[in-house]
């Protein structure tokens, strides 16, 4: 803890508010719209604070918001350039062609130049594969990224996730086998950016306040995408009407996937050794007064968090920084994985792994939906156009199970090879079936007890 120099008042206040701002943004629905702005017509919507000012500012911006995508999307390929990264290793090399790549799709969409086959009507899009990859995706994420990052900052800065970590480390610990600190982690993860949660799981794996096997559980089982990203798939499987219910089953899926996954090969092979040359720092078990510790840890938090508005705008950078890396890769991997799956059967094949299980818990189009999660590994969201047109509960299997697999091939295992955590791409291929296969499984009860 810090040494308590704080005026106590002026700190509650602003856990107090900047808590409830976060919450009420992210998580309370409200009506709003049936107006017009910049001539064009917003209708009356049912949702979350945060996707009602999306839909504001993206009726206000109108048709030129292709060329803002295009634009960031050139920023964030030279970026990669201006600081060096392109060239760091062969991964890196070979993500920079993708943007390159994103890049150049994003110019043949705009100006309608290009092979027919991206633009006509396909099994995974209707609208044509780039169309759908533009206008559902990168066009999406353009703009809930940077504004869900903006209000990020209220949930993360000011004391709640510590809060709500100190009451979760009896869990944590017994539940998922990591200690109490990592609630932060998968807050972080959930509510941001998966990045910024493999940075601090790396950093403290690094000194030492986590051992290996936790690194890998944490890492790869609490790095999932983030609630704006939640918001882009519930959006195009149609369950917007129903988003607690979407993301609360969602975030039970993945922690139950995630802690029985901690118990069974491949992670449970792991070393529990902690990083080379460091002195190990496991955390204190709290036992007792845990309201009181919860309290001030919050209070630490918001002492120490600055200046609300700076706060407010580093993030805000931050997520236009994910933003301009993200929409890059998607468009060009997105495409690539769309191709694969709709002239090659690999995908076909490798869904029958997953098959018998969807069947098992009675997903109505269980080989539809088992081939459509067997795209995931290219790119999250792959699986998503595949159900677009499917039942209800088909939908919501596929939405739960893409976002709990958490393993791709577009970013997360990128981002996770450029930490220390110690884990390689077969492991991380072994790892994402796993979580396949639980995530239907569960999910798929879920679906049969509430849909």
């Amino acid at each position: 803890m810090i040494e308590k120099t704080y005026k106590k008042g002026p700190v509650l206040a602003k856990f107090l508010i900047c808590s409830l701002i976060g919450i009420f943004v992210f998580f309370i629905p409200v009506s709003f719209g049936d107006f017009y702005i910049a001539d064009r017509f917003v209708p009356e919507q049912s949702t979350i604070p945060m996707e009602h000012l999306v839909r504001v500012i993206r009726a206000a911006i109108g048709p030129a918001q292709r060329y803002v995508v295009l634009a960031i999307m050139v920023f964030g390929t030279i970026l990669s350039f201006v600081n060096g990264t392109w060239k760091k290793d062969t991964t890196a090399i070979v993500f920079t062609v993708f943007k390159l790549l994103g890049v150049l799709l994003a110019t043949m969409f705009i100006w309608e130049w290009g092979p027919a086959l991206f633009f006509e009507p396909a099994s995974s899009a209707a609208n044509g594969m780039l169309p759908f990859l533009f206008n559902a995706l990168a066009m999406n994420l353009a703009f809930l990224i940077p504004i869900g990052a903006l209000f990020l900052a209220f949930l993360t800065n000011y004391g709640l996730m510590e809060f709500a970590g100190t009451f979760l480390q009896p869990i944590m610990r017994r539940v998922l086998h990591t200690p109490g600190r990592s609630a932060v982690d998968a807050v972080a993860s959930l509510l941001g950016s998966y990045s910024v949660s493999l940075l601090i799981t790396d950093k403290l794996y690094q000194e030492g306040r986590y051992n290996k096997r936790e690194a890998v559980i944490i890492g790869i089982g609490f790095a999932t995408v983030s609630v704006p990203f939640m918001i882009v798939v519930a959006n195009n499987i149609g369950l917007m009407d129903r988003w607690n219910f979407f993301f609360w089953t969602t975030l039970l899926v993945t922690f139950l996937v995630t802690a029985i996954s901690s118990r069974i090969p491949p992670i449970s092979m792991v070393s529990t050794d902690y990083y080379d040359g460091v002195t190990p720092q496991p955390e204190e078990v709290i036992k007792t007064k845990r309201f009181q510790t919860a309290y001030n840890d919050a209070m630490d938090a918001a002492a120490v968090s600055g200046n609300v508005f700076v706060g407010v705008w580093d993030s805000l950078k931050a997520g236009f920084r994910m933003t301009a890396i993200t929409i890059t890769t998607i468009l060009s991997i997105g495409l690539l994985g769309l191709l694969i799956a709709e002239y090659t059967p690999i995908f076909n094949w490798i869904g029958y792994i997953f098959f018998p299980f969807a069947w098992l818990v009675r997903v109505p189009e269980a080989l539809l939906a088992s081939q459509a999660l067997a795209t995931g590994i290219a790119e999250m969201f792959l699986p998503v156009p595949f159900v677009a047109e499917a039942s209800l509960a088909t939908r919501y299997v596929v939405g739960v199970s893409s976002i709990s697999a958490v393993i791709f091939f577009s970013a997360k295992i990128p981002c996770v090879l450029s930490t220390k955590i110690p884990v390689t791409v077969a492991k991380m291929v072994m790892i994402w079936a796993v979580r396949v296969i639980l995530s239907i499984l569960i999910s798929g009860v879920i679906a049969l007890l509430f849909l």
